[in-house]
């Protein structure tokens, strides 16, 4: 099994733990469907604590999508009474407008549901009418409820985009396809906000995903996720929180603290809010206590969805930028792995002062795949990110000779070389016989003797 092989499947195994891993403490439930109504609003103490109602005095999120991709969102709860605009089912297994409950926690998607949108509604046996306004667009301020929960974006729109996450799908959909699948929906049906509480153990995602959270930047939506909980073993951020761009959540307790049990830690963490001690509304109609950054998700979700009332033209990276910029520095000085910016502070985000930006301050997944997909085939996108452009060269061009053609004296030269060493060897050699054969007819001269004064003979005749 080759590496690549092997952290596929460790990331695969680690997505199987998505909604678990953000919404975990969910098994901590206490179901209360008899208990009154009001108790339940009188329990939403996050919505003084973090500015919600002071933010309220600026905008209630009229006018905007946010799309839940969950477990579903039960639209017949009292709290969400006209708050659905639509929705679908990714995993294969839901109803096709995205309200059934499915998945390892099918209460899920409603418990976050009406933390972000909730309206509440009118008490039992009540005669008052929760829209007394009988044009087609009735001010949705008149419909929000004295009992129920109240979402922090009450008179946004929600749309449903149910997942099948946690356990094994019967609709046969692979968590890897069901994510990406679900943002392009969310995008293509006009969610100027997504809300993703749920999050896995890896911090790596499938390069499938690139493309779809590529397309949801390009389209101008903010994405927010929960950076996931200690307790379900998420120590550090997982997918889908560690993508650039997208806002995440870290949990507090109720002192303000970093929440122990609800919060994981992670340089991807842009702001924390309240994750312990909420209550929620569940599929059926009842309520619920719960805790985790699942919780604290919607909330952070809700302000965004609050900005783009404000301010529809605003890009999706300065709505990222009012919110981390004008939260409450804590921990260590400056941006931190658990406290990210700091923490929320929505009616600074709504009423403060916030220079401009181009850039999201939480980094870019198109500048990421360009560095880090480089050599890798990345998924095209509808509107997909320019190639960096070629390096200017530091050095002249190099030019190559041109050929020309040879002459006719060129291919002479080689010939004439030739021949005139050729007619020198013969005359050397000529040269050569004719002083042989003179030598051999002249005889060859006696030697002379030497002189030395002396002449001397020799008669052969005589005798001593």
């Amino acid at each position: 099994m080759t590496r690549a092989t092997a952290r596929l499947r460790r990331t695969a195994s680690a997505l199987m733990a998505l909604a678990l891993a953000g919404g975990s403490l969910t098994v901590a439930l206490t179901t209360a469907p008899g208990a009154r109504a009001d108790s339940s609003r009188d329990k939403q103490h996050w919505l003084a604590e973090s500015g919600i109602t002071k933010a309220w005095e600026v905008s209630k999120g009229a006018n905007v999508k946010v799309a839940v991709i969950d477990s579903g969102v039960d639209g017949k709860h009292p709290d969400l009474v006209g708050v659905l605009a639509g929705g679908t089912d990714i995993s294969g297994a839901g109803s096709p407008d995205g309200q059934k409950s499915i998945g390892a926690k099918p209460e899920h998607g409603t418990l976050v549901a009406t933390m972000l949108a909730g309206r509440g509604h009118q008490p039992a046996g009540s005669t008052a009418s929760p829209s007394p306004s009988p044009s087609p667009s009735p001010s949705p301020k008149s419909r929000v409820g004295p009992d129920g929960i109240v979402g922090v974006a009450p008179e946004a729109q929600l749309l449903s985009v149910s997942t099948w996450l946690g356990s094994a799908n019967p609709g046969g959909k692979s968590d890897q396809d069901q994510i990406p699948e679900a943002v392009r929906w969310a995008v293509d049906n006009g969610a100027r906000v997504i809300n993703i509480s749920l999050g896995s153990t890896s911090p790596e995602w499938p390069q499938s995903w690139d493309a779809a959270f590529l397309y949801a930047e390009q389209k101008d939506v903010v994405i927010v996720a929960a950076a996931g909980n200690r307790v379900g073993g998420n120590v550090q951020v997982g997918a889908p929180a560690t993508i650039p761009g997208v806002l995440t959540v870290a949990g507090l307790d109720r002192k303000g603290m970093a929440s122990v049990d609800s919060s994981s830690q992670g340089i991807s963490i842009g702001a924390a809010a309240p994750a312990e001690n909420l209550i929620g509304g569940m599929p059926g109609g009842g309520y619920a206590e719960w805790a985790g950054t699942s919780g604290a998700t919607p909330i952070v979700a809700g302000v965004a969805a609050l900005i783009r009332s404000k301010w529809p033209e605003m890009r999706a990276s300065q709505v990222i930028n009012r919110i981390v910029s004008t939260a409450k520095d804590a921990g260590a000085p400056g941006k931190d792995p658990l406290y990210g910016y700091g923490v929320l502070n929505a009616e600074a985000a709504l009423k403060a002062d916030v220079p401009e930006t181009t850039t999201n301050p939480l980094g870019s997944i198109s500048d990421w795949i360009r560095v880090h997909r480089r050599g890798n085939p990345v998924p095209s996108a509808p509107a997909a990110a320019p190639a960096p452009s070629s390096p200017v060269p530091t050095l002249p061009e190099a030019s190559v000779p041109v050929a020309q053609a040879p002459s006719q004296l060129d291919h002479a030269v080689p010939a004439v070389v030739v021949l005139g060493f050729g007619g020198l060897f013969v005359a050397i050699a000529g040269a050569a016989v004719f002083q042989l054969r003179r030598a051999a007819r002249t005889p060859a001269a006696a030697p002379a003797e030497p002189r030395v004064g002396v002449r001397e003979s020799v008669d052969s005749g005589e005798q001593t």
